[in-house]
């Protein structure tokens, strides 16, 4: 079903009006997909196309957050911009990747190798135990403890609906999960992705293939994407999350729309 403001189309629930329906469908065109936007004070929740926030999804690289999270509260990680994982020495199609990493670096280059050798580290074990602590989507590794956020062809991966992914954004920002304060600050310092004269915008993109009952069909054509985080601007912090879903789309999409929302509604 794609965004649109048809009648009978669009399924649109809007409890806190900052966000017009008209700047949404500006922003996501005829491009399928959801955006949630949830006030961390006040609860209020505007959802655009219901269905699909309510709709399960592999995370994609949106885990990053709450791998590092997970990372900082295990002390693996230590300061964003101290050393992190040394380059194997395997060159990928990703040039970003294919170098000694920070932690900061490596959340912005989206470096997965980074990221699969923190959850190794981390361990299974502990990595359920914090799955189930902060009640993440359906709580499943699907026997793939370093890659059950990343969607390949016959496998499942972890779940989470939009709706649960800016839910738990806001139980990051009101200090609602159990972790440490500083845990959070230096994990708020690496998703900083960009600040306008009206707010500062915070999160974190992720690209995949939208899954079937058993993954995706192939591992090739990206046809998902992730922005998850929340903005702050007003006095107001508000989580977020937007997906898309189509040929060739991407993060780097949900971005785009996002901020198109954003600056729409005089955010950011």
């Amino acid at each position: 079903m794609k965004l649109c403001f048809l009648a009978g189309i669009f399924t649109a629930s809007i409890l806190h009006a900052q966000v017009s329906p008209d700047a949404v469908r500006q922003a996501f065109g005829e491009v399928e997909g959801a955006f949630v936007l949830l006030d961390c004070a006040t609860g209020n929740e505007t959802i655009f196309e219901e269905t699909t926030a309510n709709t399960a999804f592999g995370p994609c690289s949106t885990f990053k957050i709450w791998n590092s999270l997970i990372g900082l509260e295990e002390g693996i990680l230590a300061e964003p911009d101290a050393p992190f994982w040394k380059w194997d020495g395997t060159v990928r199609d990703f040039t970003g990747w294919n170098s000694d990493q920070t932690w900061r670096s490596a959340f912005v280059a989206s470096c997965v190798p980074a990221f699969q050798d923190l959850a190794r580290r981390i361990g299974k074990e502990r990595m359920q135990i914090w799955l189930g602590r902060f009640n993440y989507g359906d709580m499943d590794q699907c026997d793939r403890p370093d890659a059950f956020w990343l969607p390949r062809a016959g496998q499942k991966t972890i779940l989470i609906t939009p709706r649960e992914q800016a839910r738990m954004i806001c139980r990051l920002v009101n200090g609602k999960l159990p972790v440490k304060t500083g845990s959070v600050a230096k994990l708020m310092d690496v998703m900083k992705l960009a600040e306008s004269g009206r707010g500062k915008l915070y999160g974190k993109t992720g690209s995949g293939l939208r899954d079937g009952v058993n993954g995706p069909s192939s591992d090739v054509d990206f046809n998902m994407g992730w922005l998850v985080g929340f903005i702050e601007s007003g006095g107001k912090k508000q989580a977020y999350a937007c997906l898309v879903l189509g040929p060739n789309l991407k993060g780097l999409d949900a971005r785009l729309i996002t901020e198109a929302i954003f600056q729409s509604a005089g955010l950011f």
